[in-house]
């Protein structure tokens, strides 16, 4: 079945007395680019929750934010009162005719003023963070099968769309080649002692170099094969992407070979129709 690559989660969860939330969002990439942004009071878990992101996600540029607000005064926030003194011993001797309510305004905004004791990670609350993270991923998860359904459901219609203009080419097969029968047997009335059995020859070798029975053959198995991994493999958009390829070397093929308006035109709503399924197979994970 088909995964989108773009994808959105969230959850989030209440410990005691802290809201911890968790985004995960993804977009289209080649390959896995995970980016994570963690309070500082769970910096030590960020590698294992790296490791629950890659081991779920598998692909796409992805961006992971945890957040952890407090809901109740739960934190001793104090004031380096000797710090505090220093700046403004410092700011009066650069200017020392500034009243002296300013030096402490100043002062207050440095660096280092405030200083805020937490609690340490408790075994509990970094069991509360890996399931909200855990939850987050499910419901990412949960986005990207939705997605993809309606990716496949679309790109479903095109493939159908190339195959049946591929059914459309052969009435037109004969047609293109009698003409030129006609015209080069219309030809040879103007010369004398023509070898008809050298001409024939030619002949077979000319239609021999338009034949598009092969090329039509191959098409018709890479379409099926599409459909076939695009329903039955997981993961399978680099898969698909080949496929499509090769689906684009047979219609070229076919377009250079045609030799004919009707299947010229067949062609270009192929390769038309190629062009939104390699569009779409980006977005497959």
């Amino acid at each position: 079945m088909i995964l989108s690559m773009t994808g959105f989660g969230r959850a989030e969860t209440v410990y005691k007395g802290k809201k911890i939330t968790v985004d995960i969002k993804s977009l289209n990439s080649k390959n896995f680019d995970l980016n994570v942004k963690v309070p500082l009071r769970y910096k030590e878990k960020e590698f294992d929750i790296r490791k629950l992101l890659n081991d779920k996600i598998l692909r796409g540029k992805v961006d992971c934010y945890i957040s952890c607000e407090s809901l109740e005064d739960s934190n001793e926030v104090t004031i380096n009162q000797d710090v505090v003194k220093n700046y403004i011993e410092q700011l009066r001797s650069v200017a020392s005719d500034a009243p002296e309510f300013e030096y402490l305004k100043m002062a207050v905004r440095m660096p280092d003023v405030l200083s805020t004791k937490s609690s340490e990670l408790e075994d509990d609350e970094w069991k509360a963070l890996l399931e909200v993270v855990q939850e987050s991923v499910d419901r990412f998860i949960e986005f990207r099968q939705t997605e993809g359904n309606q990716l496949a459901e679309e790109i479903e219609k095109i493939v159908q769309n190339i195959e049946y203009n591929l059914s459309e080419v052969a009435q037109y097969e004969e047609e293109r080649i009698q003409p030129i029968k006609d015209r080069y047997l219309s030809a040879l009335k103007n010369f004398e002692n023509v070898d008809e059995t050298r001409y024939y020859q030619e002949m077979v070798y000319f239609v021999e170099k338009l034949d598009i029975s092969e090329e039509k053959v191959r098409l018709s198995q890479h379409i099926k094969y599409y459909l076939e991994v695009m329903k039955n493999e997981d993961f399978n958009g680099k898969k698909l992407g080949f496929i499509a390829q090769e689906m684009g070397r047979e219609i070229n093929t076919l377009g250079s070979k045609a030799n004919h308006s009707e299947i010229q035109k067949l062609v270009v709503e192929m390769k038309d129709d190629l062009e939104k399924i390699k569009e779409q197979t980006l977005n497959v994970l």
